[in-house]
């Protein structure tokens, strides 16, 4: 019997994460091991293993969706930037599609794709993170 894909779980609400925004279609969610606070994924609920699984018509809205969670990041984080990233297979810890949207600032130590990654402080962090993530996309929308 093949291992049940973690994000599908997450989508059905069998696994508890985090969750930022939830479309109906779409579900991005706080990373459980952030690169930095405010990393999230952003993933359809269908599964898809990769982007080019993704179909067309869902491929716009993915993006649409990505782009206000960008600048939602930015704003609640009080970052500079972001970093917008997608794996297909290679280095894709689940075999679900997912975007990394994750804030950025001059200095902040990542270099190249040797990233360290971290944990939040507690649950606390992590909720309020999730919070004011929430509240920029609802001032964006």
């Amino acid at each position: 019997m093949p291992t049940p894909c973690t994000f599908c779980e997450i989508a059905a609400g069998r696994v508890s994460a985090p969750i930022v925004v939830d479309d109906g279609r779409f579900l991005a969610f706080l990373d459980h091991r952030p690169l930095f606070p405010g990393h999230c994924l952003l993933i359809p609920r269908a599964h898809h293993e990769t982007l080019p699984d993704l179909p067309v018509s869902d491929t716009g809205p993915l993006f649409e969706l990505a782009r206000l969670i960008c600048t939602a990041v930015e704003h609640a984080m009080d970052a500079q930037g972001t970093f917008v990233a997608v794996n297909n297979r290679v280095s894709q810890s689940v075999p679900h599609l997912h975007v990394h949207i994750v804030p950025r600032r001059p200095k902040d130590g990542l270099k190249g794709f040797f990233w360290p990654r971290t944990r939040y402080r507690d649950g606390e962090e992590a909720e309020n993170t999730r919070t004011a993530i929430q509240t920029a996309i609802k001032r964006l929308r």
